[in-house]
């Protein structure tokens, strides 16, 4: 169901802001000693909806950082954000890691830790109560946030996919 509420974003179209969620460094070893090498996860957004996620792995941290960023432009995806805040509760999942996000009222500000935090102010969300579970690994939190916004939906949204009326989703 949620396959169906993802809407795609180009890139080119939107001006994005770029948040470093983590660099790694990770070594491989091999017959002739240690190879190092980093791996960094960033999130992109126009904090009016729209984020993006991605991986770049290479021999040195700018250029996994560069494509790392690339990587997050190709995935961006749209999200409903009403008053600054998300629709309904919702629970995302990836990996080891399990995100909760619940709508908060005005002026209660992002309360989040780390990975989750980066997505959440890069999509635009000002005011959310969040719980990261399980895992902590960033790049595992990072998509089980990702997961939990593209499952998010507002009214007419639902509506339309049930051919009611905005009346009949509020009042039964």
């Amino acid at each position: 169901m949620a396959s169906d509420n993802i809407k795609r974003v180009k890139s080119s179209e939107i001006e994005l802001k770029d948040r470093l969620v983590e660099v790694r460094r990770v070594t491989k070893v091999t017959k002739g000693g240690r190879a190092f090498g980093f791996s960094a996860v960033v999130v992109v957004g126009n904090e009016n909806g729209v984020v993006g996620h991605g991986l770049g792995k290479a021999k040195e941290a700018t250029s996994a950082i560069e494509k790392a960023i690339d990587d997050a432009k190709k995935n961006l995806i749209k999200v409903p954000i009403i008053k600054g805040t998300v629709p309904h509760e919702q629970e995302g999942r990836f990996g080891g890691a399990h995100v909760f996000l619940k709508p908060a009222a005005h002026g209660t500000g992002v309360i989040a830790g780390g990975a989750m935090r980066s997505v959440l102010e890069s999509v635009g969300v000002t005011d959310v109560l969040a719980k990261s579970k399980g895992s902590s690994n960033p790049a595992n939190v990072v998509k089980a946030t990702i997961v939990a916004l593209t499952q998010l939906r507002d009214a007419a949204t639902i509506a339309r996919q049930r051919g009611v009326s905005l009346d009949v989703v509020f009042n039964g």
